[in-house]
C-alpha cells in the first residue's frame, strides 16, 4: 500500500527514488532502477542520457552505455528510450498495441501511411533480410506519390517508414554509426520472451513508474510508494538534465519543490520552449536555481552563459561536470 506524506517528506522520497542521493551504483543498475533513459540529439552540454547518468553516478565511462546496448545486450533501445532488456515483454505488448491502435490521430495516420506504402514496406524488409544492418541513407525512398506531410519527419519517407515499422516491432535499432541508427529485422535482435497481456503490461509499467518517481500527487495529497525511504538526503550538489524525470513534468516539479522552471526572456524562443540549455541545480533535496551552460567540443571549454537563483554551490557542480566532459580549465 502507498502512504500519505507531507510535502517535505515527498521531496526527500522523490530524490531518493530517482537515485539522486548518491546511492546509484553502475550504469546497468541505475537504468534498471530508473526504468528507462530518454534519448535526444540535443547535446549542448552532453546527450541527455549521459547527463542523467552523470547526475547520479558522477564521472562514468560513457562507452559502457554503448557496450550494454550493442555488445552485452543488457539494455535495449526502443522509440528513443533505453530500457533494461528484462522490460522486453512489456515493450512487445506496446508493439502489439501499436499494430491495432486507431484511437489517436497519429495511430490512424501511421496506419494510412503504411497502407499506401505497402510495397515500400516490403522493400525495406527484403533489404534488411538480405543486407542488414543498414542506415536509413542506405535504403531507397520508394514511397508512393501521395505526399503525406508529417510534423516531425516532413517528407523524409525513409526515416518515417523505419520509425513506423519500429513501433510495430518489425525492425529494431541494433547499433549506431556516427550517431545514426543502424536498423535490422527485429527477429534477429530482440530475444525471445514470454507474452504479457497488454492490461498486465500497463499495470506493471505503472507500478514501475510509481516506484521510480517515489511519490504522486492525488487530489492535492502526496502519496509515497511503500518501498522508498524518506530519510534525510545527503548534502550533495548536482545539475539535472531538462529530460531528468525529477523535473521533466514541470507542473509536478512546481508542486513538489516550488520550482517554476521558467527561463529568462533573453533566451531565444527555441530554447525557451523546451528548456534544453537550462539545467536545474539540485542541492540535497532542494532545487535552488538554474544555470545555462554550453560545452564547446572543439576547444574543450565549458562556458556558463547565465545562472539564476542560489548559485552558492554552482562551482562545485560545474567542476564535477567539467571533469566528466574532459573540459580544459
Amino acid at each position: 500500500m502507498d502512504r500519505t506524506v507531507t510535502p517535505e517528506q515527498a521531496r526527500r522520497i522523490a530524490v531518493r527514488a530517482q537515485l539522486l542521493d548518491g546511492s546509484a551504483r553502475g550504469v546497468l543498475d541505475t537504468v534498471r532502477r530508473l526504468g528507462f533513459l530518454q534519448l535526444d540529439p540535443i547535446a549542448t552540454v552532453a546527450p541527455p542520457q549521459h547527463l542523467v547518468l552523470w547526475s547520479r553516478l558522477g564521472a562514468f565511462d560513457t562507452a559502457e552505455l554503448d557496450r550494454l546496448l550493442w555488445e552485452e545486450r543488457g539494455l535495449v533501445e526502443f522509440n528513443a528510450f533505453v530500457y533494461p532488456i528484462e522490460s522486453m515483454p512489456l515493450l512487445r505488448a506496446r508493439m502489439r498495441r501499436n499494430r491495432r491502435a486507431t484511437a489517436l490521430k497519429r495511430d490512424r495516420w501511421r496506419r494510412e501511411f503504411l497502407k499506401q506504402n505497402a510495397p515500400f514496406r516490403r522493400y525495406v524488409l527484403r533489404e534488411l533480410e538480405r543486407r542488414g544492418p543498414l542506415l536509413s541513407r542506405e535504403l531507397e525512398d520508394r514511397s508512393s506519390n501521395d505526399r503525406l506531410e508529417h510534423r516531425w519527419y516532413g517528407n523524409r519517407y525513409v526515416g518515417l517508414m523505419l520509425q513506423s515499422m519500429h513501433l510495430l516491432g518489425e525492425i529494431a535499432v541494433v547499433g549506431r554509426r556516427g550517431g545514426q541508427r543502424l536498423w535490422d529485422l527485429a527477429e534477429r535482435w530482440y530475444p525471445q520472451t514470454e507474452t504479457v497481456p497488454l492490461r498486465e503490461a500497463e499495470r506493471v509499467v505503472a507500478e514501475q513508474r510509481f516506484r521510480a518517481l517515489g511519490v504522486e500527487l492525488v487530489n492535492g495529497e502526496w502519496h509515497a510508494h511503500p518501498d522508498v525511504r524518506n530519510a534525510p538526503v545527503p548534502d550533495r550538489v548536482t545539475l539535472l538534465s531538462p529530460f531528468d524525470r525529477l523535473v521533466h513534468d514541470r507542473d509536478r516539479a512546481e508542486a513538489l519543490f516550488g520550482f517554476r522552471y521558467r527561463l529568462e526572456m533573453y533566451v531565444p524562443a527555441a530554447k525557451r520552449e523546451y528548456g534544453y540549455y537550462v539545467l536545474p541545480i539540485l542541492v540535497g533535496d532542494r532545487l535552488v536555481g538554474r544555470v545555462e551552460p554550453r560545452f564547446d567540443r572543439k576547444s574543450r571549454r565549458l562556458e556558463v552563459l547565465g545562472a539564476w537563483g542560489d548559485t552558492s554551490r554552482l562551482d562545485e557542480a560545474l567542476a564535477s561536470l567539467a571533469a566528466f566532459l574532459g573540459a580544459d580549465s
